[in-house]
């Protein structure tokens, strides 16, 4: 019996068509009738009809054939340790921007992976190059109509994409969308930016050519490159001046007046970073048409503050939380735009919260977001006498930092309990010490399901923000 690719099963949902088949967690799918499995796509096609046979993978090593009793499209309830059975499709251009490049040397191994998948950007918002799809890849994406993608488009100039990438494919790119575009497929356009090589005339030819395919281009992010402290045999890259940060914000701005007027939406939006280094403020929240690329970093400030201002209107000034003054680490961009806010709540309930914004030690100061803070820096930063409040991107799913650091080691460090607050409203009701909607505990990041055939995720991915 060919088997293909096996998915261990990492839970099974009580009372589902797995579970009542007998199915368990630890267990791991090989097929389903008989066909081949390589990933949690593989899986959720082969299922759909009436009453499916799997062949199962027992924990003690022995095969089985299991009689499911389901209806049709009904989920199996089955949940995987990976959303790929096979292996993660890897990134095999050398992009002189790459963050992972750059990444500290002595991390975790899942710090490393330059994952270039496409089932991942379907699946999980992962950005794409599509230099490494092959033909049976495109047809299966335009057959099962893997909608949208998550593309890194970085430039549309074939020669500058090229010189970029280091990939004697990557100047395709418009061909290879185009073919996606024919076929119904929409993407999430992102560029790297990085003075010098894809901003002036380079980007405006790449707004230009993807505004001038919108029915397709959802939305265009412009993200400032990144550069660790880690750059030995790497491309020399300058970061954005305040001046030229400025530049990119005003010819962007007039980009989205055009767009607003011709398409109703803004289309292109720029990371925040630009605004801070700018020193320009933030756009207001409809102009992110609803935060489409929020992952992506695009809007996380703005997103903040409007989540934080219709919690503040739910609660009543008059209520007087417990007496604790509670420190939440920040990278130092966000400080700087959130602080006003805590201001404002530390005068409407009289308490005296803090933002610290931390200096990033360990990859460079130029890296000043708050998901690239380290458990390290962290506690070496943060006054000594006060409860902390973690906010959630600082932790994988292991509850482990980007150093390595786990919470628990933290907490022992600390020497006092930590609570961890996942966006604004979490983060408002715990400076209130109100009960949260999830059961009075802080909610953790978790990878969006498409139905219950659901995948963690073994490998990490650091944004480019």
């Amino acid at each position: 019996m060919n088997t293909g690719f096996e998915g261990r099963i990492s839970s099974v949902k009580k009372h589902s068509a797995a579970d009542n088949a007998g199915v368990l967690a630890g267990e791991s799918l090989c097929a389903v009738n008989g066909m081949p499995l390589r990933d949690i796509l593989d899986v959720s096609f082969a299922a759909a009809d009436y009453d499916p046979e799997l062949t199962v993978r027992g924990k003690n090593g022995v095969l089985r054939r299991v009689q499911v009793q389901k209806d049709i499209d009904e989920d199996l309830g089955l949940s995987f340790e990976s959303a790929v059975f096979d292996r993660v499709r890897l990134c095999h251009n050398r992009c002189v921007f790459c963050f992972v490049d750059r990444m500290i040397p002595g991390l975790r191994k899942g710090l490393y992976v330059r994952d270039d998948d496409y089932r991942l950007s379907f699946l999980y918002g992962n950005f794409v190059t599509l230099t490494n799809l092959s033909e049976e890849d495109f047809e299966r994406i335009i057959r099962n109509h893997m909608s949208p993608l998550y593309v890194s488009v970085h430039a549309t100039d074939p020669q500058v994409r090229q010189s970029m990438m280091k990939n004697p494919h990557s100047g395709e790119i418009m061909d290879k969308l185009r073919r996606l575009f024919e076929a119904g497929i929409h993407i999430h356009a992102q560029i790297v930016c990085c003075p010098g090589w894809n901003d002036g005339h380079v980007l405006e030819k790449s707004y230009r050519d993807l505004a001038g395919l919108s029915d397709y281009v959802e939305d265009m992010a412009i993200v400032p490159v990144g550069i660790t402290k880690n750059r030995e045999n790497l491309p020399d890259l300058q970061l954005f001046t305040e001046k030229e940060a400025a530049a990119v914000v005003e010819k962007v701005s007039k980009w989205q007046e055009e767009c607003r007027r011709r398409l109703g939406r803004s289309f292109v939006y720029l990371g925040d970073e630009f605004y801070i280094l700018a020193q320009k403020e933030l756009p207001p929240a409809e102009w992110y048409d609803g935060f489409p690329q929020l992952e992506n970093g695009i809007g996380l400030t703005r997103n903040f503050i409007a989540e934080w201002e219709r919690e503040a209107q739910r609660q009543s000034s008059t209520d007087v939380p417990e007496h604790t003054d509670y420190v939440i680490p920040v990278g130092i961009s966000a400080g700087k735009l959130l602080q006003p806010i805590m201001e404002q709540f530390n005068r409407r309930h009289h308490t005296d919260h803090r933002f610290i914004p931390v200096i990033n030690d360990f990859f460079g100061h130029s890296i000043n977001v708050t998901g690239l803070l380290t458990g390290t820096d962290i506690l070496a930063q943060l006054p000594k006498d006060k409860p902390v409040i973690l906010p959630s991107v600082v932790l994988n799913q292991d509850n482990l930092f980007l150093d390595d650091m786990s919470l628990e080691d933290f907490i022992s460090r600390r020497g006092r309990s930590v609570k961890i607050a996942k966006g604004a409203t979490e983060l408002y009701r715990l400076l209130l010490s109100r009960p949260l909607p999830h059961n009075g505990t802080a909610a953790r990041n978790s990878v969006p399901e498409k139905g219950t055939i659901t995948a963690g995720n073994n490998t990490e991915y650091v944004k480019h923000f």
